[in-house]
């Protein structure tokens, strides 16, 4: 345990030292990868469903602030849709305005809410999503979650139906058809709403029990998390008559009881043997306060070398002195 408390802190001084490099970094590869889904799932746009348009992209996302990534993925898609239908692009589009009033009006910070919910989809993991967001976000970014998976669900029903939706199947299907077959993957998705329901319940639990004053409240709040998401699923599953989803369920839970371990481990890694109680009063307030510390370890034992010895072994220069203190040599001067 010592080990990986030495590595936490390393990594977070890392983080800290280098972030102006490293969020970069960590915005293209999650851009890239967002833009390659589309392209892999939905690329009907031959002209901007290539490698080095979804680089060209990703790159320019690096730069930008966050909502750079929701808008530009909603453009790919929009256009992706176009050159499937005209009439799927105006229902695409319609959608997209919704998920936007909604997303702005209540949750305009949880844009990598909106973008790693589809991905973790794709992944089949979307586990993770309720309750990793319950843990790190405010209660109120149950809205960006629920952007997302409906976001999901939609282009999921569009791919699996794209021969009868495009624009060269046949004419007896007219727009009217297409435009009916497109709202029933919103409208008639039984699914959708059972995952919306059950992942949006999980994220709540979580987030109410992480916020309580017990010991251990994130861990009980992943493990409750994770158990009520895993049982509802499966039940709402057997309720509806689909098949298949137990073993994808129970396999995605432990992953993401895995991934919310470390998250917790990260973020949330108190000490509770050391728990202290204070008890103080001002003219109008009794306050009680519970102090938990955090799992911290001492740095490692510092050798000290002398500057000069017997043996020429033992002398340090000024410059390699300054570069295992971390300063300028000309402070040395």
């Amino acid at each position: 345990m010592t080990t990986l408390l030495e590595l936490k802190e390393k990594l977070i001084r890392f983080y800290g030292k280098n972030e102006i490099y490293i969020a970069p970094v960590l915005k293209f590869g999650l851009a890239l990868t967002v833009f390659l889904i589309v392209n892999q799932n939905i690329g009907y746009m031959e002209k901007i469903s290539s490698t080095s348009v979804a680089l060209i992209l990703a790159l320019v996302c690096s730069v930008l602030p966050g909502i750079a990534m929701v808008t530009f993925a909603a453009a790919v898609i929009l256009l992706d849709m176009y050159a499937l239908s005209l009439e799927v692009c105006l229902v695409t589009l319609l959608l997209f305005l919704l998920v936007y009033a909604v997303y702005f009006r209540f949750a305009p910070k949880g844009h990598y809410s909106v973008i790693l919910t589809p991905v973790c989809f794709h992944f089949h993991i979307p586990y993770i999503m309720p309750v990793g967001v319950g843990l790190l976000r405010e209660t109120y970014s149950v809205f960006a979650l629920l952007c997302g998976i409906v976001v999901y669900f939609f282009l999921n029903g569009v791919k699996q139906n794209s021969a009868a939706l495009s624009d060269t199947a046949e004419e007896t299907d007219g727009a009217v058809s297409k435009i009916v077959v497109v709202l029933n993957q919103l409208v008639g998705n039984k699914e959708m709403y059972l995952v919306l329901g059950i992942m949006i319940v999980t994220m709540v639990i979580v987030n109410i029990i992480r916020r309580l004053s017990i010991e251990n409240a994130w861990i009980v709040a992943i493990i409750t998390g994770t158990l009520v998401e895993a049982v509802g699923l499966i039940s709402g599953y057997m309720i509806l008559g689909i098949s298949g989803k137990t073993v994808e369920v129970l396999v995605g839970s432990v992953i993401a009881l895995l991934i919310a371990f470390v998250i917790q481990f990260f973020c949330f890694h108190l000490d509770y043997s050391r728990t202290e109680r204070l008890q103080f009063e001002d003219d109008e307030y009794y306050y009680y306060v519970k102090a938990i510390p955090k799992v911290m370890v001492s740095g490692s034992e510092k050798k000290v070398k002398k500057f000069s010895g017997r043996d020429e072994e033992e002398r340090l220069t000024k410059k390699r002195f300054a570069e295992e203190m971390d300063i300028d040599e000309e402070l040395l001067d």
